[in-house]
């Protein structure tokens, strides 16, 4: 399907695979809405975009609040008049033990990466209908396994998950294509910006980010979920024969995921 000329909506589009996504899409001659609570980063990635061909707009948003969600549809209604894709890509993770972490940490994950998805997908889906579009939700691996020290990352990325299975399912004779991208470990910021137990953020990754798959690679993968509305897919080599072994031996994944996480650097389980 050829994208020129139709309208994809963006959000957490200031760094990281957001970021990338931007500029994937922009090369795509789209009108490109971009959404994030950083409008000095947004402004930057904006002019980018601008010059790879694309008409855009930017909206501050935070997605944990409805009125922010219900704001950013209606922008983009306003601006272009329909959606044809609309990507949620905003997210935070942590990094803490569950026994030392504040609750208020775990509503934080689940009210960004959970409810975020939520409260965007009920505003845009009825424009999404009319143009038999796409919606696309960045989860991750952790939405399939559950990962220690990443509680309320990985409650939220199951949450997320069902969500867009259950919507999927629904939505089998409209025509509405929905798409879930679980990539591995990527190169980005979300690391740095992970809370820790009191919901400050960590400020330094605990991984070597130049070894980390690329956000740009994860952003060819959604425009190519789009172009053949693939409704799945599982980034890396390594989560894919992780969540094919963990089907078959799961207690063993479980030993091999908590000495990987725990050889990180200042890992809490130290």
């Amino acid at each position: 399907m050829s994208l020129i000329g139709k309208t994809v909506v963006i959000t957490g589009a200031s760094s990281g695979i957001g970021e990338a996504c931007a500029y994937v899409f922009a090369r795509q001659k789209v009108n490109l809405v971009l959404a994030s609570r950083n409008l000095d980063k947004l402004q930057k990635v904006k002019e980018k975009c601008e010059g790879l061909g694309a008409v855009v707009i930017m909206v501050k948003c935070d997605v944990s609040l409805e009125e922010d969600c219900k704001k950013l549809v209606n922008q983009t209604i306003i601006s272009f008049g329909k959606i044809h894709v609309f990507i949620s890509n905003a997210g935070i993770s942590m990094r803490a033990l569950f026994i030392d972490t504040e609750l208020e940490v775990i509503k934080k994950l689940m009210d960004v990466n959970f409810w975020g998805a939520v409260y965007c997908t009920k505003y845009a889906l009825p424009f999404l209908l009319k143009e038999q579009g796409s919606l696309i939700a960045i989860s991750s691996f952790a939405g399939y396994k559950g990962l220690p020290g990443r509680t309320g990352y990985s409650a939220s990325k199951f949450a997320l998950n069902g969500f867009m299975e259950s919507l999927r399912i629904e939505n089998q004779k409209t025509g509405l294509h929905i798409g879930v991208m679980s990539p591995g470990y990527t190169s980005s910021n979300i690391r740095n910006t992970a809370l820790n137990a009191i919901g400050k953020p960590q400020s330094e990754s605990p991984l070597n980010e130049n070894k980390l798959m690329p956000a740009a690679r994860v952003a060819e993968r959604v425009l190519y979920m789009v172009e053949e509305r693939k409704e799945t897919e599982i980034l890396t080599l390594l989560s894919k024969i992780t969540f094919i072994v963990n089907k078959i031996f799961p207690k063993w994944v479980d030993k091999i995921i908590y000495k990987t996480i725990a050889k990180e650097k200042d890992s809490p389980f130290r």
